[in-house]
């Protein structure tokens, strides 16, 4: 019993830990993950270095973007969903 109580802070370190840090993270992950999958042609994002564009094509790991400098290839886990929700709220 009192080995329990001397173990308890410690338990709880690591449940206060997994509910505030690592589930998040999962979620958010996830999030991203769902909106890569759901990219189609003609969605307006951003990337997460700040790069404006359309979908013009799709592949399985990249994504072809339209710019007003030109076409960019990259891959889908370089779009923000963050980004891309704000902008597509704005217009």
């Amino acid at each position: 019993m009192e080995q329990l109580k001397s173990m308890l802070p410690i338990l709880l370190m690591f449940v206060v830990i997994y509910f505030f840090m690592i589930r998040p993270q999962q979620n958010r992950l996830k999030k991203e993950k769902e909106f890569e999958n759901a990219l189609k042609v003609g969605d307006r994002i951003v990337t997460k270095s700040g790069i404006h564009g359309k979908v013009a094509e799709l592949a399985e790991t990249t994504v072809v973007i339209e710019t007003m400098a030109g076409k960019l290839k990259m891959e889908r886990t370089a779009i923000s969903l963050e980004l891309s929700a704000a902008l597509n709220k704005k217009a």
